[in-house]
């Protein structure tokens, strides 16, 4: 699995991609995917230009037709349109539906891990004791990334800030 990023000039929040070529399912489709889970979680939002297929396809090294099928596939599922000559924005209303697909693709995902813990001989409460410590584990671990993105930046923007010496 890679962990890529594209950022492009009009962009004030970068792209980032995991593709996992591996992976059963196709690339196109982990990048509609994750198109959809950033416009869930408010990296994207109503408006916002994405990269150019050729941007794109240089900065995560993918076949250009594998970007493009993925933006026409989110066209058709009306979470981007085209701007003529400039490329493909976010649609102002795409939130719904791409909170929806989120819910949707972690709801079979933890139907099919119950599932496996089920028929593998878990009981109810071992699991809910997993689900609780993982849980409990992965939050702490976004609020310190959270924290850790915010000092970044922090420091980030008082370097930039003209010296009144």
């Amino acid at each position: 699995m890679h962990r890529l990023v594209s950022r492009t000039p009009s962009q004030e929040t970068p792209m980032f991609f995991s593709i996992d070529a591996a992976s059963d399912v196709p690339i196109y489709e982990q990048i509609v995917r994750q198109v959809k889970l950033a416009v869930a979680d408010g990296t994207l939002v109503g408006g916002q230009m994405l990269p150019s297929v050729r941007q794109l396809s240089r900065d995560i090294a993918l076949n250009p037709n594998t970007i493009a099928r993925a933006y026409r596939e989110l066209q058709a599922q009306e979470i981007l349109k085209p701007l003529r000559g400039r490329g493909m924005v976010v649609r102002r209303d795409a939130i719904e539906a791409c909170t929806s697909a989120r819910d949707d693709l972690v709801g079979d995902g933890v139907r099919r891990a119950l599932a496996d813990a089920i028929a593998g001989g878990m009981s109810p409460d071992q699991l809910r004791s997993l689900f609780e410590s993982e849980l409990a584990r992965l939050s702490a671990a976004a609020t310190k990334s959270n924290s850790d993105e915010s000092n970044l930046e922090s420091a980030s923007s008082s370097n930039n800030e003209p010296s009144h010496e």
